[in-house]
């Protein structure tokens, strides 16, 4: 399992309104290049998104479902990868002082992602995951005026 946190200096609900946003999933998500709701209203339970990830030449489509959601607190997603299977990605939003405290917590559900996952895919997902954060940090605090020093 990865977990992973970072404070952002804004207020939780800052934060939640990008979350909140699927339109808003690829300014944060890494890899992302583009994403649109699929179904539902995003991010009631059970809503979807639908993403498509460039590697190069190459897109791959998938899709990302709310399957549980405590709003302003925690979003907790499936994302379906097609071939490489599906993955639990919870986020919880924190109030952390006047700022939000974000704790990310993923693991592979199904697929080949299940049956390869290894201490060393959670170093690789931890990776993802700080570059994830430190762009949903950067979209939220650019949006409130945050400078850092």
């Amino acid at each position: 399992m990865a977990v992973r946190h970072r404070l952002i200096h804004a207020a939780p609900d800052r934060v939640w309104e990008v979350l909140a946003d699927g339109s808003r999933y690829a300014d944060w998500v890494v890899g992302t290049s583009e994403s649109r709701v699929a179904r539902g209203l995003w991010p009631e339970l059970g809503s979807a998104l639908e993403y498509t990830v460039r590697l190069g030449p190459w897109t791959v489509a998938g899709t990302t479902v709310v399957r549980r959601v405590d709003v302003l607190r925690e979003l907790e997603l499936e994302v379906d990868s097609g071939p490489l299977g599906t993955a639990r990605v919870a986020i919880d939003i924190r109030p952390w002082g006047d700022q939000a405290l974000a704790i990310v917590d993923e693991h592979p559900l199904q697929g080949i992602g299940g049956t390869l996952h290894n201490a060393a895919v959670d170093a690789l997902i931890q990776l993802r995951h700080r570059s994830m954060l430190a762009r949903l940090a950067n979209v939220v605090e650019e949006e409130t005026g945050y400078v850092r020093h």
